[in-house]
């Protein structure tokens, strides 16, 4: 099994999986197969269930395509199993993240859950929770989505370059 450290199975978790992580998924799946990656897999989900089996919200979905990102969403749940399935978890916000750390007290599947916007390269050392998370555009307008896709695009940007000096 790979670890954290050199991740094959990615997964983007949010609340419902309709937002930030579909946009994520789609952001570092494009940019993964840019890099000559697309070995490593991307998917996503959310802690919830209420959204299961939705398509991403269309604001959502609308602001990954004028950036020229593609891809269909369905929503779904995270599952327990996905702790020993994928290699790397990585959440949008501090409840999300709390969310799955609640879900194993596995100390194995703790070290594979961690913030997406830690790999932004404008935030290398920060440990500011608010700062490291992705706000939830869901109850605003366009201008949320649009910060959301800029905040998932630095920070994917960061683990694709951390990625390939690895791999």
């Amino acid at each position: 099994m790979t670890t954290p450290d050199s991740p094959q199975r990615i997964i983007m978790v949010c609340m419902g999986n309709i937002c930030r992580s579909p946009a994520a998924e789609v952001v570092l799946r494009s940019l993964l197969a840019d890099a000559g990656l697309e070995h490593i897999k991307v998917d996503s989900a959310g802690t919830g269930g209420w959204h299961e089996g939705d398509g991403a919200d269309p604001r959502s979905q609308t602001t990954w395509e004028r950036r020229g990102y593609s891809g269909l969403h369905t929503a779904r749940q995270f599952r327990r199993e996905w702790f020993d399935e994928r290699d790397l978890i990585l959440v949008m916000d501090s409840n999300n993240y709390e969310t799955l750390l609640a879900r194993t007290a596995d100390p194995a599947h703790h070290a594979k859950v961690r913030y997406l916007r830690s790999y932004d390269p404008a935030l290398v050392g920060v440990d500011d929770i608010e700062v490291l998370e992705v706000p939830d555009p869901y109850y605003g307008g366009p201008q949320g989505f649009e910060h959301m896709l800029d905040l998932i695009e630095s920070a994917c940007d960061g683990l694709v370059a951390e990625l390939r000096s690895r791999h």
